[in-house]
């Protein structure tokens, strides 16, 4: 094994409490020396293409400052994926083992075991790829988007790269340089993996590892929101990370009387776009909430409002390294960039075209108004994107999830699914009524159609991150759809023409 020295590991700098887990303390030196062995043992072993399929805590950094060190490249398995897509993504990877819990079920696509790692508390298991796999050179991680089907895409990252944001996470934090971070999304996804870990790394603060149960999550998507106040009051962290949905979870909480710690300085906000009005509500209970916004071919974040430089509206100013630039309405990004896609040409040089519409104000502050993609016309011609309408929805204390669609229509549907099962469809028209006072009437909502269950990831409905897969949701509700366009409109006039 080559004499690497990560700069992760080497940012290990003597604190005896660097993580914290559902059960110890581990301090920097530990850490370093069970990275070391687990590299060395991977070394011996003639593999540097590493898969994983674990639970957050210290054995998945452990395992990632090993692969770092190493050289090679790790391939984080979504928590999410179903066993034919864990298959595919092993073999797309060309991923030559995959790293479990100890006493964990074989995965799907392993060929069994070889034993065990990290002083018997993981399990490896062998692979057999079809065919050998290509990565692009210098390719350090390998993430997964997130598809509409059993394949999603394979993203490939340089190590630099990762550090080149993690790096410039820590300078736009300078701040208020919080001292520690508690991780509530799953490690396999990019966003907490580089903002969260990397940046707290760098920074030299502590980070809080959870359990997922611990922070409340069960299943694919489900949440507990006593479990999450609970660890949150637990760990007591300055910076947290959460998507929209974890964002109105915390709020309708504390709006309900719930306490949050008052250690938190720092409420980082992406993954989706955040209504006003929640944003609104947050700011009420005096939380320090900064949307941001990045995508996974960038290498997670690009912009972040900060302390002192903040604008609700707006998802904040380019990091340091990155630039922006809008190209026919679309966002552009050059800077930190991903090598390319498994099995596929290599992204074209210059900026990345994130597909994102928007624009940057007078004092650099950039705003994303949806997905070019996602833009349908109303039959009055006028342009909607839903990400707009469907985050005001969700601002609503009543609504849980939406997606909305009007493609050709004289009026728009949204499919919903209610914050509480009792909510009747009257309230939830009454709900949508109340958002749609606020928008322009070629934006509102006239149709309802009420989901029997909430979008989740396992039945192919959800990003990792929480975001609607919009084509499998409208494809999943089609008759339904078109049954509300042969019926009369089931939201009651505002009678407010915007």
């Amino acid at each position: 094994m080559n004499a690497l020295t990560s700069p992760l590991i080497a940012g290990l700098g003597g604190r005896n409490a660097r993580v914290l887990t559902t059960s110890a303390e581990i301090g920097d030196e530990q850490i370093r020396q069970r990275a070391f062995r687990l590299a060395s043992r991977l070394d011996l072993q003639g593999i540097d293409r590493v898969a994983s399929q674990l639970d957050n805590g210290i054995h998945w950094l452990v395992l990632d400052l090993a692969v770092r060190e190493l050289g090679g490249v790790h391939v984080p398995l979504p928590t999410f994926f179903s066993p034919e897509q864990i298959a595919h993504a092993l073999a797309s990877s060309g991923a030559q083992c995959v790293v479990t819990a100890r006493g964990a079920p074989a995965p799907t696509g392993s060929m069994g075991t070889l034993g065990t790692l990290d002083g018997g508390t993981l399990a490896q298991w062998r692979t057999c790829p079809a065919t050998s796999v290509d990565l692009p050179a210098s390719t350090a991680c390998v993430t997964y988007t997130s598809g509409t089907t059993g394949r999603p895409k394979g993203v490939c990252l340089s190590a630099d790269t990762l550090l080149t944001v993690a790096s410039s996470l820590v300078q736009g934090s300078s701040a208020i340089a919080p001292r520690r971070h508690l991780c509530l999304m799953p490690l396999s996804t990019l966003l907490e993996n580089v903002a969260g870990l990397y940046a707290t790394l760098l920074s030299d603060a502590q980070i809080a590892l959870p359990s997922l149960a611990e922070i409340g999550y069960t299943g694919a998507s489900g949440l507990d929101v006593p479990t999450l106040l609970r660890c949150l009051h637990r760990y007591q962290p300055e910076s947290v990370i959460l998507v929209p949905q974890l964002l109105l979870a915390v709020v309708m909480a504390a709006e309900s009387g719930a306490p949050l710690p008052a250690s938190l300085r720092y409420i980082a906000v992406g993954g989706g776009r955040v209504g006003s009005g929640l944003l609104a509500r947050a700011r009420a209970l005096g939380l320090p909430v900064f949307e941001g916004y990045g995508l996974t071919e960038c290498a997670s974040v690009v912009c972040l409002n900060q302390p002192g430089a903040s604008r609700d509206g707006s998802v904040g100013k380019a990091l340091p390294h990155a630039r922006i630039a809008i190209v026919d309405n679309e966002i552009q990004v050059d800077g930190a960039r991903a090598l390319g896609y498994l099995g596929a040409e290599p992204l074209p040089d210059g900026p990345i075209r994130t597909g994102d519409l928007g624009h940057v104000d007078a004092d650099g502050f950039v705003h994303v108004t949806g997905r070019r993609k996602n833009v349908f016309i109303t039959a009055f011609g006028r342009n909607v994107s839903p990400e707009w309408v469907e985050s005001e929805l969700l601002s609503h204390p009543d609504l849980a999830q939406a997606v909305v669609w009007g493609e050709a229509q004289a009026d728009n549907v949204a499919v919903l699914v209610p914050r509480r099962a009792d909510l009747d469809d009257a309230a939830l028209a009454r709900a949508v009524a109340e958002v749609n006072a606020g928008l322009p009437d070629y934006a509102r909502v006239s149709r309802i159609v009420r989901a029997p269950a909430p979008f989740t990831a396992g039945a192919g409905l959800l990003t990792a991150n929480g975001r609607p897969r919009r084509d499998a949701i409208l494809s999943h509700f089609q008759a339904e759809v078109d049954a509300s366009y042969r019926r009369p409109a089931s939201v009651p006039s505002t009678g407010v023409s915007a």
